[in-house]
């Protein structure tokens, strides 16, 4: 009996073993990640290029004093519209109009010493052709003549100076646009030299331009892209989309050697002002489609060899795959190469994975 109960105490001994020595085995053993996955495929997305760019009015004037004067009237609010020919000052007209007064009066005086002249002319020619006077009297009265018309086309011209500065004292808005501040107050003497010349300014602003640039190879593919004109997009500062689409009517025919991009302009709609002059706005150009293999942002990994993501290979392994990565495409990003159809991208978890680390993958939603 006493043998016995040592050999069930043994036994009992070395289960107790076993099992605590699975149980330390069982906890070396790595547990498998959960985690979702895509089966990445082709599809149609997007050729698009992306740029920071800032927005500027379509036609911008500086108003200026075009003659010396006091600035008496402002005929316009800050801020506001207004249409070409609509009156934004005026200045003392009383300086200029005496001075007109006084050219058409130079005018009318030249104009009868030319009458006399041009009498005395042909009476004298008359008296040449008898011989009844010398043929020089008769080429000084015709000198003379000549004189007087070029002192009345001077007159005329004086006249015609005088009436331009008179028209000069009431400004007006070249173009149709949206008034600036008033760089002078009423009363200042205003100069066409000097800092007192600006008087405010003019920006057209429907349509509103948005200037970019494009690197040097984004500008090539987009050149290399045979498709109708391509389609430009603008995000705000916000982060929201505006509602406008707009069109490229400019590039430049030239690299910048310093930073290797080319300028680009598009032009918007903006008829209710949502976008001012002097926005960063994100511009995307978009030219056509393409086939192309697509992630979720969450997905892509970078390190110091570069982007990459996590599959799951035929093992239930957790694998890293190097990519280059393009554009992105709301929340996907395009992958340009390192990708082939039937991969299994892992989406979630992504922290927890170790290159060979079990995996338990699950089609994410």
């Amino acid at each position: 009996m006493r043998r016995f109960a040592l050999l069930l105490a043994a036994l009992l001994a070395a289960c107790s073993q076993g099992d605590a020595r699975q149980k330390k085995d069982d906890a070396k053993a790595p547990q498998a990640v959960p985690v979702s996955v895509i089966e990445v495929a082709p599809r149609e997305v997007p050729v698009s290029f992306e740029a920071v760019g800032r927005t500027e009015g379509s036609r911008e004037v500086q108003i200026r004093a075009r003659v010396s004067g006091i600035l008496e009237k402002q005929l316009y609010t800050e801020g506001d519209s207004v249409n070409a020919g609509d009156i934004l000052f005026q200045i003392e007209r009383a300086p200029f109009e005496i001075d007109l007064q006084q050219q058409r009066a130079a005018l009318a005086q030249e104009k009868a010493r030319y009458d006399l002249a041009k009498q005395d002319a042909a009476r004298l020619k008359g008296l040449a052709d008898r011989r009844a006077i010398s043929q020089r009297e008769a080429d000084q009265a015709v000198s003379a003549l000549q004189q007087s018309f070029a002192a009345v086309q001077l007159a005329q011209a004086r006249v015609r100076q005088s009436e331009l500065n008179l028209s000069y004292t009431t400004v007006e808005a070249p173009i149709e646009g949206v008034t600036g501040r008033a760089m002078q107050s009423i009363g200042s003497l205003v100069a066409p030299n000097g800092d007192s010349a600006l008087l405010t300014n003019l920006t057209r602003t429907d349509p509103v331009w948005v200037r970019f640039a494009l690197s040097e190879t984004e500008f090539a593919r987009l050149r290399a892209r045979e498709t109708a004109a391509p389609e430009v997009k603008l995000e705000m500062a916000d982060g929201s989309a505006y509602a406008e689409t707009g069109k490229l009517n400019f590039s430049a025919s030239t690299v910048d050697a310093n930073l290797g991009t080319v300028q680009m302009r598009a032009e918007f709609p903006n008829a209710n002002l949502r976008v001012l002059p002097g926005q960063y706005v994100r511009v995307q150009v978009i030219a056509g489609v393409q086939q192309a293999i697509v992630v979720p942002q969450a997905a892509v990994q970078q390190n110091e060899g570069g982007r990459f993501v996590w599959l799951v290979d035929d093992a239930g392994r957790a694998t890293p795959r190097n990519i280059r990565a393009g554009n992105w495409v709301g929340r996907d990003w395009v992958v340009l190469d390192g990708l082939k159809p039937g991969d299994k991208v892992i989406t979630d978890n992504i922290v927890r994975l170790r290159p060979g680390a079990p995996v338990q993958a699950k089609p994410a939603a």
